[in-house]
Protein backbone atom coordinates (compact mmCIF):
# COMPACT_ATOMS: atom_id res chain seq x y z
CA UNK A 1 0.00 0.00 0.00
CA UNK A 2 1.69 3.28 -1.14
CA UNK A 3 1.86 5.75 1.55
CA UNK A 4 4.16 8.42 2.18
CA UNK A 5 6.53 8.49 5.05
CA UNK A 6 5.20 10.76 7.77
CA UNK A 7 2.29 9.75 9.38
CA UNK A 8 -0.76 12.48 10.19
CA UNK A 9 -0.12 14.81 12.88
CA UNK A 10 -2.45 14.95 15.84
CA UNK A 11 -4.08 18.15 14.58
CA UNK A 12 -4.42 16.28 11.27
CA UNK A 13 -5.97 12.95 12.55
CA UNK A 14 -8.54 15.86 14.32
CA UNK A 15 -9.23 17.74 11.51
CA UNK A 16 -9.60 14.10 9.55
CA UNK A 17 -12.52 12.87 12.15
CA UNK A 18 -13.74 16.25 12.30
CA UNK A 19 -14.69 15.59 8.65
CA UNK A 20 -15.98 12.50 9.18
CA UNK A 21 -18.55 13.71 11.58
CA UNK A 22 -19.29 16.44 9.55
CA UNK A 23 -20.27 14.32 7.03
CA UNK A 24 -22.46 11.64 8.74
CA UNK A 25 -22.88 12.57 12.40
CA UNK A 26 -24.53 9.44 13.27
CA UNK A 27 -22.72 6.44 11.25
CA UNK A 28 -24.59 3.21 11.19
CA UNK A 29 -23.83 -0.70 10.43
CA UNK A 30 -24.85 -2.04 7.64
CA UNK A 31 -26.31 -5.37 9.39
CA UNK A 32 -29.93 -5.94 9.84
CA UNK A 33 -31.24 -6.99 13.37
CA UNK A 34 -34.14 -6.64 15.73
CA UNK A 35 -32.21 -7.10 19.13
CA UNK A 36 -29.50 -7.56 20.73
CA UNK A 37 -28.84 -11.72 20.49
CA UNK A 38 -29.79 -11.18 16.61
CA UNK A 39 -27.08 -8.78 16.09
CA UNK A 40 -24.82 -11.04 17.58
CA UNK A 41 -26.01 -13.93 15.21
CA UNK A 42 -25.85 -11.56 12.53
CA UNK A 43 -22.19 -10.24 12.87
CA UNK A 44 -21.32 -14.28 13.49
CA UNK A 45 -22.34 -14.69 10.10
CA UNK A 46 -21.04 -11.88 8.20
CA UNK A 47 -17.57 -13.14 8.85
CA UNK A 48 -16.30 -13.54 4.99
CA UNK A 49 -19.60 -12.28 3.55
CA UNK A 50 -21.31 -9.48 2.71
CA UNK A 51 -23.91 -7.38 4.88
CA UNK A 52 -26.23 -7.49 1.41
CA UNK A 53 -26.01 -10.93 1.61
CA UNK A 54 -26.39 -11.96 5.40
CA UNK A 55 -29.53 -9.72 5.51
CA UNK A 56 -31.00 -11.04 3.13
CA UNK A 57 -30.38 -14.45 4.30
CA UNK A 58 -31.04 -13.23 8.04
CA UNK A 59 -34.88 -11.64 7.31
CA UNK A 60 -36.22 -14.86 7.11
CA UNK A 61 -34.09 -16.27 10.10
CA UNK A 62 -34.96 -13.79 12.37
CA UNK A 63 -38.30 -13.68 11.74
CA UNK A 64 -39.18 -16.99 13.59
CA UNK A 65 -35.55 -17.47 15.77
CA UNK A 66 -35.19 -14.19 17.52
CA UNK A 67 -34.18 -15.19 20.43
CA UNK A 68 -31.53 -18.17 21.73
CA UNK A 69 -34.52 -20.83 22.57
CA UNK A 70 -36.19 -20.58 19.23
CA UNK A 71 -32.39 -20.55 17.72
CA UNK A 72 -32.08 -24.01 19.55
CA UNK A 73 -35.89 -25.08 18.66
CA UNK A 74 -35.01 -24.07 15.20
CA UNK A 75 -31.86 -26.66 15.49
CA UNK A 76 -28.36 -26.46 13.53
CA UNK A 77 -30.32 -27.95 10.38
CA UNK A 78 -32.65 -25.10 10.25
CA UNK A 79 -30.34 -22.63 10.89
CA UNK A 80 -28.21 -23.89 8.00
CA UNK A 81 -31.21 -23.81 5.54
CA UNK A 82 -31.91 -20.56 6.17
CA UNK A 83 -28.36 -19.42 5.51
CA UNK A 84 -26.59 -21.57 2.85
CA UNK A 85 -26.41 -18.91 0.46
CA UNK A 86 -23.82 -17.32 3.31
CA UNK A 87 -20.01 -18.45 2.95
CA UNK A 88 -19.01 -21.23 5.18
CA UNK A 89 -22.58 -21.57 6.08
CA UNK A 90 -22.19 -25.44 7.47
CA UNK A 91 -20.01 -24.16 10.12
CA UNK A 92 -21.64 -20.60 10.76
CA UNK A 93 -24.93 -22.41 11.52
CA UNK A 94 -22.90 -24.87 14.29
CA UNK A 95 -21.83 -21.81 15.51
CA UNK A 96 -25.01 -20.14 15.95
CA UNK A 97 -26.80 -23.15 17.56
CA UNK A 98 -24.11 -23.71 20.02
CA UNK A 99 -23.47 -20.38 20.81
CA UNK A 100 -27.28 -19.88 21.44
CA UNK A 101 -26.99 -23.03 23.83
CA UNK A 102 -23.99 -20.91 25.37
CA UNK A 103 -26.08 -17.92 26.07
CA UNK A 104 -28.82 -19.87 27.50
CA UNK A 105 -26.56 -21.82 29.91
CA UNK A 106 -24.34 -19.48 30.82
CA UNK A 107 -25.65 -15.89 30.54
CA UNK A 108 -29.66 -16.59 31.20
CA UNK A 109 -30.20 -16.11 27.58
CA UNK A 110 -29.05 -12.79 27.27
CA UNK A 111 -26.17 -11.46 25.74
CA UNK A 112 -23.07 -10.25 28.03
CA UNK A 113 -21.26 -6.87 27.53
CA UNK A 114 -17.59 -7.92 27.94
CA UNK A 115 -15.52 -8.90 25.75
CA UNK A 116 -13.69 -11.58 27.31
CA UNK A 117 -17.16 -13.22 27.80
CA UNK A 118 -18.12 -12.86 23.92
CA UNK A 119 -15.39 -14.14 22.98
CA UNK A 120 -16.10 -17.46 25.29
CA UNK A 121 -19.16 -17.64 22.75
CA UNK A 122 -18.87 -20.04 19.56
CA UNK A 123 -17.84 -18.19 16.44
CA UNK A 124 -16.93 -15.04 18.35
CA UNK A 125 -13.46 -13.76 17.95
CA UNK A 126 -12.15 -10.10 18.96
CA UNK A 127 -13.43 -8.64 15.80
CA UNK A 128 -17.39 -9.74 16.24
CA UNK A 129 -17.10 -8.67 19.82
CA UNK A 130 -16.21 -5.35 19.48
CA UNK A 131 -18.89 -4.83 16.64
CA UNK A 132 -21.11 -6.55 19.15
CA UNK A 133 -19.88 -4.20 22.39
CA UNK A 134 -20.04 -0.71 19.86
CA UNK A 135 -23.34 -1.02 17.95
CA UNK A 136 -25.29 -3.10 20.85
CA UNK A 137 -23.83 -1.46 23.79
CA UNK A 138 -22.22 1.60 22.93
CA UNK A 139 -18.70 1.24 24.00
CA UNK A 140 -16.22 2.82 22.31
CA UNK A 141 -14.39 -0.42 20.52
CA UNK A 142 -12.63 -0.41 17.03
CA UNK A 143 -13.54 -3.17 15.12
CA UNK A 144 -10.88 -3.97 12.34
CA UNK A 145 -12.06 -5.70 9.41
CA UNK A 146 -10.27 -5.91 6.18
CA UNK A 147 -12.00 -2.00 4.88
CA UNK A 148 -10.63 -0.47 8.06
CA UNK A 149 -7.29 -2.11 8.11
CA UNK A 150 -6.57 -0.61 4.40
CA UNK A 151 -7.60 2.93 5.21
CA UNK A 152 -6.02 2.63 8.62
CA UNK A 153 -2.34 1.70 6.51
CA UNK A 154 -3.08 3.70 3.12
CA UNK A 155 -4.41 7.19 5.21
CA UNK A 156 -1.13 6.60 7.63
CA UNK A 157 -4.03 7.05 10.09
CA UNK A 158 -3.08 3.88 12.04
CA UNK A 159 -0.27 1.88 9.94
CA UNK A 160 0.06 -1.82 11.24
CA UNK A 161 1.16 -5.33 10.28
CA UNK A 162 -1.82 -7.11 11.61
CA UNK A 163 -5.47 -6.15 12.39
CA UNK A 164 -4.56 -6.07 16.42
CA UNK A 165 -1.91 -3.47 15.59
CA UNK A 166 -3.94 -1.18 13.82
CA UNK A 167 -7.25 -1.39 16.19
CA UNK A 168 -4.88 -0.36 19.19
CA UNK A 169 -2.89 2.32 17.18
CA UNK A 170 -6.42 3.74 16.25
CA UNK A 171 -7.58 3.77 20.15
CA UNK A 172 -4.34 5.30 20.78
CA UNK A 173 -4.66 8.18 18.00
CA UNK A 174 -8.78 8.74 17.27
CA UNK A 175 -9.80 11.54 19.92
CA UNK A 176 -12.03 10.45 22.68
CA UNK A 177 -14.97 12.26 21.09
CA UNK A 178 -15.02 10.54 18.12
CA UNK A 179 -13.81 6.96 19.37
CA UNK A 180 -17.62 5.33 19.75
CA UNK A 181 -18.11 6.16 15.75
CA UNK A 182 -14.61 5.93 14.44
CA UNK A 183 -14.90 2.06 13.23
CA UNK A 184 -17.94 2.94 11.75
CA UNK A 185 -16.56 5.83 9.50
CA UNK A 186 -13.36 3.81 8.54
CA UNK A 187 -15.24 0.78 7.94
CA UNK A 188 -17.93 2.64 5.33
CA UNK A 189 -14.81 4.69 4.01
CA UNK A 190 -13.18 2.11 3.10
CA UNK A 191 -16.15 0.03 1.99
CA UNK A 192 -17.69 3.38 -0.67
CA UNK A 193 -14.46 5.11 -1.13
CA UNK A 194 -11.09 4.17 -0.71
CA UNK A 195 -11.54 1.12 -2.36
CA UNK A 196 -8.71 -1.46 -2.68
CA UNK A 197 -8.39 -1.57 -6.34
CA UNK A 198 -9.73 1.95 -7.52
CA UNK A 199 -9.96 4.13 -4.54
CA UNK A 200 -12.45 7.43 -4.85
CA UNK A 201 -9.28 9.55 -4.11
CA UNK A 202 -11.64 12.99 -6.53
CA UNK A 203 -14.37 12.56 -3.94
CA UNK A 204 -12.73 11.85 -1.05
CA UNK A 205 -13.38 14.12 2.08
CA UNK A 206 -10.14 13.79 3.72
CA UNK A 207 -7.51 13.22 0.44
CA UNK A 208 -5.97 16.70 2.07
CA UNK A 209 -5.01 14.92 5.15
CA UNK A 210 -4.38 11.37 3.57
CA UNK A 211 -0.80 9.64 3.29
CA UNK A 212 -2.16 7.91 0.31
CA UNK A 213 -0.70 8.52 -3.44
CA UNK A 214 -0.71 7.87 -6.29
CA UNK A 215 -4.09 9.87 -5.59
CA UNK A 216 -6.77 8.36 -8.14
CA UNK A 217 -8.01 10.78 -10.69
CA UNK A 218 -11.63 11.60 -10.96
CA UNK A 219 -13.76 9.67 -14.38
CA UNK A 220 -13.25 11.62 -17.55
CA UNK A 221 -15.87 13.48 -19.01
CA UNK A 222 -17.12 12.41 -21.79
CA UNK A 223 -16.52 13.83 -25.13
Amino acid sequence: MPAKRRSPTKAEIEAIFDAFSAHDPEPKGELDYVNLFTLLVAVVLSAQATDVGVNKATKALFAIADTPEKMVALGEDGIREHIKTIGLYRNKAKNVFLLSKALIADHNSAVPDSREALEKLPGVGRKTANVVLNIGFGQPTIAVDTHLFRVGNRTGIAPGKTPLAVELSLLKRVPKRHLLHAHHWLILHGRYICKARKPECYHCIISQWCRYEPKTAGPKSPG
